[in-house]
């Protein structure tokens, strides 16, 4: 048997026991989709949305790319963030990336790979932004922790900055963003940061608290 074949079996085993459980369940999920978060992750197999936080199918909407990134020139992310905000009204927007993340080492080290290296500029970016802080850093793995976490932060400033999120941010006060890291060597996620709507009462500081 193929590994493909073997995933439509374990589709049919998934939809077997959904049934057993609730048999309107494909019902209620065919007819509409209210999720209250938008989740903007990295593409790495490891960092499964729902099942890293126990969310259902239907309670997350999801957008993954090559470490985590809101590039302001990428239509693919700015529409996901429009429907997502606009439309369906997400309440709360994560961007999570994670330790060991392959797009931020490969970005670090500086190598040529090809098309993606476009894509890895704008890591480089964050790299050079806070170069000082992560020069002094002696731990090459601790640096290697913390550009993933400033790159995290920076992808939430550049979220802030995007134009469906400030009318969201107007008219309705929401949504919140959060910055979260996975930790792969614990499966525990960290925040990074967390940005309320300006003026809500429940407005946080940026940058983040350490």
């Amino acid at each position: 048997m193929q590994p493909s074949e073997k995933l439509l079996l374990y589709n049919k085993a998934w939809v077997q026991d959904k049934l057993e459980l609730d048999n309107k369940y494909f019902d209620a999920l065919s007819a509409d989709q209210n999720p209250d978060f938008l989740w903007i992750g990295c593409s790495d197999s490891r960092v499964p949305a729902n099942e890293i936080t126990g969310t259902d199918v239907g309670e997350m909407f999801v957008h993954r790319n090559i470490a985590n990134m809101v590039i302001a020139d990428d239509l693919n992310i700015l529409s996901v963030v429009q429907y997502a905000v606009e439309v369906l009204k997400v309440r709360h927007v994560i961007v999570c990336g994670h330790y060991e993340c392959g797009g931020v080492k490969a970005a670090m080290a500086n190598k040529k790979l090809g098309l993606i290296d476009q894509w890895l500029d704008h890591i480089r970016v964050v790299q050079a932004k806070y170069q000082h802080e992560l020069d002094a850093i002696t731990d090459d793995h601790a640096r290697f922790d913390r550009l993933v976490e400033l790159n995290v932060q920076e992808q939430i400033m550049n979220l802030a900055a995007t134009d469906s999120v400030r009318r969201m941010w107007a008219s309705h006060q929401m949504p919140s963003l959060h910055g979260w890291v996975l930790d792969l060597r614990s499966g525990l996620l960290k925040e990074v940061v967390t940005l309320n709507p300006p003026g809500s009462k429940n407005e946080n500081p940026f940058p983040p608290a350490p």
